[in-house]
């Protein structure tokens, strides 16, 4: 069976890089697959990606050598069975703000004894590279559980959520986290307030032994943050790299 090599690299103390897809396109996926991140999140809480669709979109990173990741749109346990039925390596959870709904989602994640997923389905198998039987075995192992904290409540209680046990990284969420500040997203990252928030969760994380991540939009903030000491760091989206793309290439000619 394929191991989640993020997984690992987390556990070993090193940096990941990926991406986060929201467009519902199969094809575009492909093409993302192959550019080198460590790990692709499928959005399915801000984007219209169905389940069919993701499915599709879980199966080609795989195959690509990359790792596959899936954003609940809310953590219930049916989102998740879900997404890990269909292929995926691991779980993001949005807006986690109580100890209570962190370890529901580390409960949903895991099948028994550890959790109470349900035990069915075929495909996490071929996306794993390995028969139902083994995967089942081995599946708690290599499962990534990601909780999003972007609230400031959340923040607050950094230390209950984040000492969990089976959580294995912690991803902020700055636009959520500013608007929970009455901070304009976007527009917060010098406000002193936000980043003390913002190194709060950091120093838990890495205190309590959880990978701190997350979302940057230039190589600049990128280059900062893993300076930081984050290293579960999400750089962009699929829309943002071809519209940004689009856009500073037209601006060459006009």
């Amino acid at each position: 069976m394929r191991t989640n090599q993020v997984k690992q690299q987390l556990r070993e103390g090193k940096t990941t890089l990926g991406s986060w897809l929201t467009l519902p396109d199969v094809i575009a996926t492909h093409y993302m697959a192959r550019v080198g991140f460590d790990w692709l999140t499928v959005d399915m809480e801000h984007s219209p990606t169905s389940l069919e669709t993701a499915t599709l979109m879980f199966q080609a990173i795989a195959q690509a050598g990359c790792v596959p990741l899936a954003r609940v749109p809310w953590n219930t346990p049916e989102n998740v069975k879900r997404v890990l039925d269909s292929g995926a390596f691991g779980v993001i959870f949005p807006m986690q703000n109580t100890r209570a709904e962190v370890e529901q989602a580390v409960e949903a994640t895991l099948y028994p004894p550890q959790g109470f997923r349900s035990v069915g389905a075929s495909l996490p198998a071929l996306a794993f590279d390995t028969d139902a039987g083994t995967y089942f075995q081995r599946a708690n192992e290599e499962i990534l559980i990601v909780i999003q904290i972007e609230h400031i409540q959340a923040v607050e209680r950094a230390d209950e959520l984040l000492s969990v046990p089976g959580v294995d990284a912690v991803f902020i969420g700055p636009s959520d986290l500013s608007a929970s500040m009455r901070l304009q997203p976007g527009a917060s990252a010098g406000d002193p307030r936000f980043q003390e928030a913002v190194e709060h969760v950091r120093a838990t994380a890495a205190r309590l032994g959880v990978a701190p991540g997350i979302h940057v939009f230039s190589v600049e903030d990128a280059r900062a943050r893993l300076a930081q000491g984050f290293r579960f760091v999400a750089l962009n989206s699929d829309a943002r790299f071809m519209s940004g793309a689009a856009r500073s290439t037209l601006a060459q000619l006009r």
